[in-house]
């Protein structure tokens, strides 16, 4: 089978083709090599020779139609994500190119029996929580308190380090669970274009005929995460400051709960859903059994690191960043996937990449400039002045 891999050049594109090309199909690439994540427009030493590599732009139909010829399976890994207010561009990416994928595919009755979307925990906000009060509890007295979808937090509680969720109903503390596929509600630019992706892809893949599959990705760790893209990406931001005898910073008070998944294991839910047909017109999370503090995560990396630098916490927060989020992997391992790489192993193949990686540069003083410019990042109220 020939498979098209957009992104391929990229992070988990990358490692999807690898996993591929081991499995026997045929891979073509579809990649822009547009900066910050690449550096030149020639494909990464790490693409394999054997693959038919088109140089191009998801949102431009012509390209689509050449990258598409042959093709009987997509790979949609294509996409931009970042915290800059630039929100058209997510639109455009990420939206926008998945119609046009459908568009081509549907008007030139091309014979792609499965496409695979690649979508984002994001798509979940702020998650889901539990009240601590009795709110919403049944007669019985079975549950301590209500599943909540709470909104996005306000700008007046970030400033004053209020950082935890209350129950929008009466006004207790609340508890993070794990997020199933059910309860959508994206907060952020980058979110929206990541639900209207998967919206577009299962509606049209419905309709005429094209079996399709969106993962939701929880975050994604390990080996050839740019240097370059330094505005996202735990562990290659810890990193690159670690290695260049620089504290990790925690944005908020670093007690925000994340899981983590290695690329290797998340190539293995695409290839998995990519050859089983029960996964055809589902959504599925994709997320690690690693979950930790950002406190913690920084901590960890140092140590794995050999290297004995305390996490920063400077009083400064990300507007669009969520408080706790981790992912109910559930649905996706009753198709028989579970994810096998520890978080000391993906920690310790990133570090050792990463210092045998040339451009290793740490990028993110810059990065940090730039948000802060324009508004991404902020300090707190008891911070403001600190500058």
């Amino acid at each position: 089978m020939r498979v098209l891999v957009t992104g391929g050049a990229g992070f988990i594109g990358s490692h999807t083709v690898d996993l591929l090309l081991a499995k026997g199909y045929g891979v073509r690439v579809l990649d822009g090599l547009v900066p910050p994540v690449h550096a030149a427009k020639i494909p990464p030493e790490y693409v394999p020779r054997q693959v038919d590599f088109v140089c191009g732009d998801v949102r431009d139909r012509a390209t689509w139609q050449r990258a598409l010829s042959g093709i009987e399976a997509v790979f949609h890994l294509a996409a931009y994500q970042d915290y800059l207010p630039d929100f058209s561009t997510f639109i455009h990416t990420n939206s926008v190119s998945t119609a046009l994928l459908y568009e081509v595919v549907i008007a030139e009755r091309l014979p792609v029996h499965k496409v695979v979307v690649a979508s984002s925990q994001a798509v979940y906000g702020e998650g889901k929580y539990r009240c601590r009060a009795k709110c919403g509890a049944d007669p019985n007295g079975a549950l301590s308190g209500a599943i909540r979808f709470p909104p996005m937090r306000e700008e007046r509680q970030l400033i004053q380090c209020e950082w935890e969720l209350k129950c929008p109903e009466c006004g207790a503390f609340m508890t993070p669970e794990a997020s199933d596929e059910a309860g959508v509600n994206p907060h952020n630019s980058y979110a929206i274009s990541k639900y209207a992706q998967e919206m577009i892809a299962l509606s049209l893949g419905r309709r005429y005929g094209v079996p399709t599959v969106c993962l939701r990705y929880s975050i994604v760790q390990g080996a050839r995460q740019s240097f370059r893209n330094a505005y996202s990406g735990i562990l290659r931001i810890f990193t690159q400051r670690l290695l260049h005898g620089n504290a990790p910073v925690c944005f908020e008070d670093g007690q925000q709960l994340r899981d983590y998944v290695s690329v290797h294991d998340v190539a293995r839910a695409n290839a998995l859903v990519l050859e089983d047909d029960r996964a055809d017109f589902g959504t599925f999370n994709v997320g690690g059994s690693h979950r930790k503090t950002v406190l913690e995560y920084a901590r960890l990396v140092a140590k794995r690191a050999g290297i004995e630098i305390e996490p920063e916490i400077p009083g400064l927060y990300r507007v669009g960043d969520v408080r706790h989020i981790v992912s109910d992997i559930t649905k996706l391992c009753a198709l028989g996937w579970t994810p096998v790489v520890s978080l000391e192993d993906i920690v310790d193949e990133y570090i050792s990449w990463a210092r045998s990686e040339r451009d290793l540069h740490d990028y993110s003083p810059q990065a940090e400039t730039h948000m802060r410019a324009v508004g991404t990042i902020r300090r707190t109220a008891s911070r403001l002045g600190a500058d």
